[in-house]
């Protein structure tokens, strides 16, 4: 029996051996082959085309145009508004007030009360009225523009209507002010004495609109414009149109496009005279007043515009390689091949572009900066370098960027406004910028030192070494976790095809993709060491008033942008989360102080740069109060996974022991049903101020019995955890609803028909673990929500979706919503829906990159998970995933898990214990349990039979 024993061990050690020889050769080739790169046979036409490139502060879009290249930059800490407060006084007051009448089941006053005295303070709000009086009062002493008999010949044309706004036009970006603009009509001579009514829709913000120098009708609402045009104001043939247009603030001009725009007779409307979309215009004045903001917005630094002779081009190709964060593209012009690389160094500090040709002296071109900002200068700093300042229009903070050229061979010319670079070997530009800003309080940085110094740093270095050093601090991130999923023909389509055709055709190896294009871009927008995390955009944005302020949004957004870090083997990545979190737990104490005169701190659903803390927008939906303790979540997940007691101990307990501090303090019983509950506040987005919604119970409860357990791991025993302990017991409960669905609030209320994008009372299944199997009905309540929602909805809301299946242990529902992230965002329509950009940028619509870090958390979900008291292996794997491997993924406990899977079937793990303690496993019901060593690894076969060394 011995002997067959022994036998058997050998021979299930070779084939053992022979799976991880395998696997580890196909782990080699696949991490260095064509497999992990976006690439296109074209330039990009559009932003959402271009490729990222960034070192945590500093980003760039590559557009890779042949003739014109456009690199599109920013630097993270380049943001509107400046220091300020944020929590208003005296809004405590009106809290007991707001609770009694949400009580008495009065929202509507309820709301009303709670916007005019409870939400934050907004920039400039106490002398905007005033300085919009008086600059409203200017504008309009001057309406000659309005003269039937003005000759505007010379005008610049303009088309209207625009759905976003005259900003999205190339010359008009982040214009607000005061606009004037002319058209004209031909009237048919029938029609000249009729009474007639000029449509021209929708008009952002305020309009003063003339017919023939007559003013016929104004306003500042949101609603249509329809004026009535007086008989007699007519004459047959041409009549002319002028508006001024008021634009404070965003989106301008008209903006109605699903209706025709025009004149017609008042009681015959079939009798339509359309109008022309070019309308003339001019510019009276481009700087009103600036508009009271609740957040500051995230704004785009500048331009670097590469202009080459023009040339016919052939076998152009563009791609983006992850497995080294570098860029590229090539061409053949005139029997020359041409390359440029470009990549966002952070051991430099610089965003590289390398010029070479197989040719020598082939290399000319001229280098631009250009911005939307105002106020900036551009100016040559020496033989070298060429510089630009700027001034954010609304805020404290000032840039500067240096572009310096280094070049083999040819001649080099810098001027106060570009940079010419002629028949040069290879040529190379080192592009840095900084700001003054240092923190949240403290703006007194030298943004022109700091980027003399860095350009110091790199001058006369060899490129070579510069991209070496580069690509090896990416790796040491990028490199410690494995994906591959299987492959088929499709591996070798252009990225832009891949998307179109994978509705149609398998392509594992593009979920494969997506998830480490994921981790590239969670790399390259949250480095240690930089002082801000990821936004709603990431890194990237070229827009002066970006979607939502590009700003971090904390009902869902900031933190699912870090939900793939800790289990996809990134860890370090959310190094700036903690450093935000951090600072909010101390901004956030004057908010609880002034608005619920609590002890502790206290996040609603946004914050920015400056770390407001305090409830934003509307009271509908800005009042809610979980957002510091949903962050809190995150904090004791990294402690999970990396069992680090002393981030515990100095960082992770402080925040959430001030975070359950508020809680404390704010929950109040329910007359009703005795329990404690959350009053006032909202699911996110959705139904109101109401008391007691069902997320908040959940994270609340999820935030004390953390703490409890920090408590217990730190050795801290006092009456405020016993106060945790027991106030836990006594939150309001999750509910079963008439439906057999989770309910979203204490009443019973939930509409099956109800589509709406957030998930939130979801929230105890995923992220959370208030929810789980050993609660099966309330399990199977909400997956009966998540069907009641349906599977269709925002980017964001779709990864979150895939999650929550993934939790179910329903691995082809979860994969049927993956497909959907995957599926094109801009359809041939024209109109933008949930899916993927063409340089796989995760679609709301517009862009957020929210869902890119969702999906690729919800695939590890998938393949792993370790919320309970075991690791589980492939709890929901797909059927139309039989075959793949995986190194790198990581456990709660800290673990690292390598292994595979053929027919569906585990084939092998290995588990490294990087800490030390209890490891257990689960596998199609079967669990092991080992005690490891730190630093040690484990070996099974796919049955969980432990593989040892036979002697």
């Amino acid at each position: 029996m011995i002997k067959n024993s022994r036998s058997h061990n050998i021979t299930r050690l070779i084939a053992v051996l022979t799976v991880l020889t395998i696997f580890y050769a196909d782990f080699a080739v696949a991490q260095s082959n064509t497999t992990l790169k976006l690439w296109y046979k074209q330039p990009a036409q559009k932003w959402t085309d271009a490729l990222p490139i960034g070192n945590g502060r500093l980003g760039a879009m590559i557009f890779g145009g042949a003739n014109e290249d456009r690199i599109q930059f920013n630097e993270q800490t380049l943001w509107t508004g400046g220091p300020r407060a944020y929590a208003r006084k005296g809004a405590a007051k009106y809290l007991p007030i707001i609770r009694r009448l949400i009580a008495e089941g009065k929202q509507a006053e309820a709301e009303s009360i709670a916007q005019e005295h409870f939400m934050g303070m907004k920039s400039h709000e106490f002398t905007y009225n005033a300085d919009s009086i008086g600059w409203i009062k200017r504008m309009r002493s001057d309406t000659g523009y309005s003269a039937a008999e003005l000759d505007d010949s010379k005008w610049k044309t303009i088309v209207q209507p625009q759905v976003n706004g005259w900003e999205v036009l190339p010359g008009f970006e982040g214009l607000d002010g005061a606009i004037w603009l002319r058209n004209s009509f031909d009237v048919p001579a029938d029609l000249s004495g009729k009474v007639m009514v000029l449509k021209i829709g929708r008009v952002r913000d305020m309009d003063f609109t003339y017919v023939n120098g007559h003013l016929i009708g104004a306003a500042n609402d949101t609603k249509n414009r329809t004026y009535t045009i007086p008989a007699g104001l007519l004459h047959p043939g041409k009549n002319t149109i002028a508006i001024q247009v008021l634009n404070f603030y965003d989106k301008g001009g008209l903006t109605t496009v699903k209706e025709r725009l025009g004149v017609y007779q008042k009681d015959a409307p079939a009798n339509f005279i359309p109008l022309k979309s070019g309308w003339k215009y001019v510019i009276q004045d481009d700087s009103p007043p600036a508009h009271p903001a609740y957040n500051a917005e995230y704004q785009p630094f500048a331009d670097l515009y590469l202009q080459f002779p023009k040339q016919q081009v052939s076998n152009y190709t563009r791609d983006l390689d992850l497995t080294k964060a570098i860029a590229h593209v090539t061409y053949q012009s005139n029997g020359t091949t041409y390359t440029r690389e470009y990549f966002s160094s952070a051991p430099d500090q610089v965003i590289a572009v390398h010029l070479t040709a197989s040719q020598p002296g082939s290399i000319t071109f001229n280098a631009l900066l250009k911005t939307l900002h105002k106020s900036f200068n551009i100016y040559k700093v020496d033989a070298h370098t060429l510089a630009l300042s700027l001034k954010i229009s609304d805020g404290v903070l000032r840039g500067v960027s240096y572009l310096h050229i280094e070049a083999i061979g040819g001649k080099v010319v810098v001027d106060a406004n570009d940079i010419t670079v002629s028949n040069a070997n290879q040529a190379t530009l080192y592009l840095t910028a900084a700001t003054n800003f240092k923190s949240y309080k403290d703006v007194s940085g030298n943004p022109d030192a700091i980027c003399k110094n860095i350009i110091s740093k790199i001058s006369g270095r060899i490129y070579a070494i510069i991209m070496a050093a580069h690509v090896k601090d990416y790796q040491s991130y990028f490199d410690n976790f494995f994906l591959y999923l299987g492959s088929t023909p499709n591996d070798s389509l252009p990225t832009d095809e891949r998307i179109l055709k994978f509705s149609n055709t398998a392509d594992p190896a593009l979920i494969a993709l997506y998830v480490q294009y994921g981790r590239y871009l969670l790399i390259s927008s949250s480095r240690p060491g930089n002082s801000q995390p990821a936004n709603l955009q990431g890194l990237w944005n070229d827009l002066l008033t970006p979607p939502w302020g590009s700003k971090f949004t904390t009902n869902i957004n900031l933190e699912m942008n870090y939900w793939p870090a800790e289990e996809l083997n990134l860890s370090a990545c959310s190094a700036p989360f903690f450093n935000a979190v951090d600072d909010l737990a101390q901004t956030g104490k004057a908010t609880a102080k002034l608005h619920y005169n609590a002890p502790g701190w206290v996040l609603h659903h946004n914050t920015d740069i400056w770390r407001g803390t305090a409830p934003v927008n509307s009271s509908t939906h800005g009042i809610w109060v979980s957002g510091g303790a949903w962050l809190c979540h995150q904090l004791w997940e990294h402690y999970l996974f990396t069992k680090d007691q002393a981030f515990l101990k100095n960082r992770a307990y402080p925040d959430m022991s001030s975070a359950a501090e508020f809680f404390v303090h704010f929950l109040t019983k329910d007359p009703k049903t005795g329990y404690l509950i959350s009053t006032p506040s909202n699911s996110p987005e959705h139904g109101g101020l109401v008391a007691g919604p069902s997320m908040d119970h959940q994270i609340i409860r999820d935030l004390f019995k953390n703490t409890i357990a920090a408590a217990g791991v730190l050795g801290i025993h006092n009456k405020f955890i016993d106060t945790l302990k027991s106030m836990y017991g006594q939150i309001a409960p999750n509910k079963i609803g008439r439906y057999g669905q989770l309910q979203e609030w204490m009443e019973d209320k939930d509409d099956t028909a109800d589509t709406h994008r957030h998930v939130s009372h979801m929230w105890g299944v995923y992220p959370g673990t208030d929810i789980t199997w050993d609660t099966p009905a309330l399990m199977k309540a909400a997956e009966q929500s998540l069907k009641y929602r349906g599977d269709e909805g925002t980017g964001w809301s779709i990864a979150w979706k895939v999650n929550l299946y993934a939790r179910l242990k329903e691995g082809d529902h979860a994969l049927r919503l993956f497909d959907m992230l995957l599926s094109p965002a801009d359809v041939s329509s024209g109109k933008e829906k949930g899916g993927v950009y063409h340089n796989l940028f995760d679609a709301h619509p517009p862009f957020q990159i929210d869902g890119n870090f969702g999906g690729a958390a919800g695939l590890a979900e998938m393949l792993l998970q370790s919320q309970g008291d075991a690791i589980e292996i492939l709890p929901a794997l797909p059927t139309t995933l039989p075959v793949g491997k995986v190194a790198g993924i990581c456990a709660r406990g800290g673990f690292i898990l390598s292994y595979s899977w053929v027919h569906g079937q585990l084939q092998y793990i290995k588990v490294t214990s990087t800490t030390g303690g209890n490891c257990k496993l689960m596998y199609h019901g079967k669990i092991v349990n080992i005690i490891t060593q730190k630093g040690a690894s484990y070996d099974f076969d796919g049955l969980l039979n432990r593989m040892e060394n036979v002697k």
